[in-house]
Formats: C-alpha cells, sequence, structure tokens
C-alpha cells in the first residue's frame, strides 16, 4: 500500500431548490480552492431537495464511506464552500462534521475556515 501526504477533497454541498445557478458557482468555487492549494478532487457529492434539508443525508453518507477507505493512505478532507453548505443550524452542522471526523477526515470551507485542530485532538495526533 503506497501512502502520499497530498490531501484528497471531497467536495460536499446540498441544494433544496429546483435551481442549480448558485450551486453551480459554489461546486466552482470549491474546485477552484483545492485546486490552489494543492489537493487532489476526489469528486463532489450533492444532496438534493428534502434530502437537502434532513439530518440523513444519503449523499453525504456516500461520501464518508469512500473517505473512510481513503483516510487509511492519505489526509482526506470534506471541502464545502461554508459552514452552512452542511447545515444552518449548529447543533446539527456539529453532527456532521464529528461524521467527518469519524471517517477520518477535517471539513474546510473556502473561506479559509478548518476544524482540522479540533480532527487532530480527537484522533490523538499533533496539528501540522
Amino acid at each position: 500500500m503506497t501512502t502520499t501526504s497530498t490531501p484528497l477533497a471531497f467536495i460536499y454541498d446540498r441544494n433544496a431548490t429546483r435551481s442549480h445557478t448558485i450551486l453551480d458557482m459554489r461546486l466552482d468555487g470549491c474546485r477552484t480552492y483545492a485546486t490552489r492549494r494543492g489537493w487532489q478532487i476526489a469528486d463532489q457529492w450533492v444532496d438534493r431537495g428534502d434530502d437537502a434539508l434532513a439530518d440523513v443525508r444519503p449523499r453525504l453518507g456516500a461520501l464518508l464511506e469512500i473517505m473512510a477507505r481513503e483516510a487509511r493512505i492519505r489526509p482526506v478532507l470534506c471541502l464545502v464552500h461554508s459552514w452552512d453548505r452542511l447545515a444552518h443550524d449548529s447543533a446539527l452542522r456539529s453532527a456532521l462534521q464529528q461524521r467527518v471526523a469519524m471517517a477520518g477526515g477535517f471539513t474546510a470551507t473556502t473561506f479559509e475556515e478548518s476544524d482540522e485542530r479540533a480532527h487532530a485532538v480527537l484522533v490523538g495526533r499533533p496539528h501540522a
């Protein structure tokens, strides 16, 4: 098994409306941000409609399954445009961030925000 230190970014968003224009802009922004940071992009996952508003997010769940496998061989992160793309409700957002951490990753936004330090504490390793 080969390990690499180049982070693998899993782009996530949610969209409850029929319009895709703003969603596409956010996703493009995430791709641009990841590329500027030198991160490899795994893919993008989007929960739509009612799934975008629910506590259980099928596409996020699929992302986390793949993330957990990749976390064994390289740093992984869930990249969102802003924290609200996970959830507007802070308790739900925190629970979703914890699911990312349990899958071996951390969450970051295109606004230079990250819970990487909290993740490092959770898994017991020093923050770089």
